[in-house]
């Protein structure tokens, strides 16, 4: 019997060559695919599409990775902070994903931008730019610190992530600038002031999202979480 199909999103970017010129390219970091494989998932890189359906008839499971700023527009807001590394393609697409995943009951996890997408696919809202007001923990824009920085989360008690990660309250990387407030009619399972840090399905529709980068993290707890997407996967495919 072959593995459960885990589908990724990548993201796509214009980016400059060593020569000077720019080049076309999907990008995703290949921590994703080696937590889904670690898990025993077969990874699948998905390229924007405009098919969903389609799409997800191949699949077990999905991860929406990270990547760049979700444009406001996607929940009714106009644009009062600078965005960043913005893809309308790729906010449609992956926006189309979560909502059809959902209609399916499709496997899903969401990690930093993916849970933002599932937020905003669910009637959520974002902020735009994360300032001291929000009460979250603001860190400096370099790669050190970036990749260093930790700050401690609670998940709620009985909550479906807190049963994957084995444990309530730990800690956590914080590689964003925007971040959820309000996440539609999913429920957040950790706050920090006024943003969301993780969140999930209400009901039987196996779907966690988090702000977080756990395949960014060597903490090994993290892999719990693409634990959990390959598990419920399996599942699915067993129906």
């Amino acid at each position: 019997m072959r593995p459960p199909v885990i589908g990724l999103t990548a993201f796509r970017r214009d980016l400059p060559t060593y020569l000077g010129e720019r080049t076309d390219l999907y990008t995703l970091d290949p921590n994703y695919t080696d937590g889904v494989t670690r898990a025993g998932g077969l990874p699948l890189i998905l390229p924007h599409n405009d098919d969903p359906r389609a799409v997800l008839d191949l699949l077990d499971g999905l991860v929406l990775t990270g990547g760049g700023d979700l444009h406001p527009e996607h929940y009714g807001a106009t644009t009062d902070a600078e965005l960043e590394d913005t893809n309308s393609g790729a906010d449609l697409w992956e926006l189309a994903l979560a909502r059809e995943a959902r209609e399916r009951g499709l496997p899903v996890l969401g990690i930093c931008r993916g849970m933002q997408a599932l937020a905003v696919a669910a009637g959520g809202t974002m902020v735009q730019d994360l300032r001291p007001e929000h009460g979250h923990p603001l860190i400096e824009s370099t790669p050190a610190a970036l990749m260093g920085s930790r700050h401690d989360i609670e998940l709620a008690a009985g909550s479906r992530i807190a049963g994957v990660m084995g444990r309530t309250a730990f800690a956590v990387n914080s590689i964003h600038h925007q971040a959820v407030v309000d996440p539609g009619d999913l429920i957040a399972t950790a706050t920090i002031g006024a943003v969301v840090e993780a969140l999930e399905a209400p009901g039987d529709w196996p779907a966690i999202g988090v702000q977080w980068h756990p395949e960014k993290m060597a903490e090994t707890e993290q892999q719990a979480l693409f634990a959990f997407v390959v598990s419920a996967a399996r599942a699915y495919a067993g129906h």
